[in-house]
C-alpha cells in the first residue's frame, strides 16, 4: 500500500532526523515535508516504531511544533493527484528519485 507521510516539526535537528530516517526507509521525498511510498505492512511497523523513537521524549516548548501523521492510499489515488506549480523532484546521486 502506498503511504503519504507529512510532518511539521520545527525543530531543524529532529526534522533532519525525521527526513533521513524517511529516505533510508525508501520513501521519496515529493514536497520539502512531505514523502510518499510504497510499504508493506511490516515496513510500516518499522517506519511506525522507527518515527516514534526519534520523537521520544522530546520536550516541545510553547510555540514549537511536532507531528506526524501518515496517510495510506491507493496507487491509483495517488496516480490521480493534481500537481499546482512545478512538481518537487530531489535528486540522489545525480539521480530523479520521481
Amino acid at each position: 500500500m502506498m503511504y503519504i507521510i507529512v510532518y511539521d516539526i520545527t525543530d531543524d535537528g529532529i526534522r533532519n532526523k525525521v527526513a533521513d530516517f524517511l529516505k533510508k526507509k525508501g520513501l521519496s521525498r515529493i514536497q520539502y515535508s512531505v514523502f510518499v511510498g510504497d510499504l508493506t505492512s511490516s515496513q510500516l511497523n518499522d517506519v511506525e516504531s522507527g518515527l516514534y523513537l526519534l520523537i521520544k521524549g522530546v520536550k516541545i516548548e510553547e510555540g514549537e511544533r511536532l507531528n506526524i501523521i501518515i496517510i495510506p492510499l491507493t496507487q491509483t489515488q495517488f496516480n490521480q493527484r493534481i500537481v499546482i506549480g512545478k512538481e518537487y523532484r530531489e535528486s540522489e546521486e545525480g539521480n530523479i528519485i520521481w
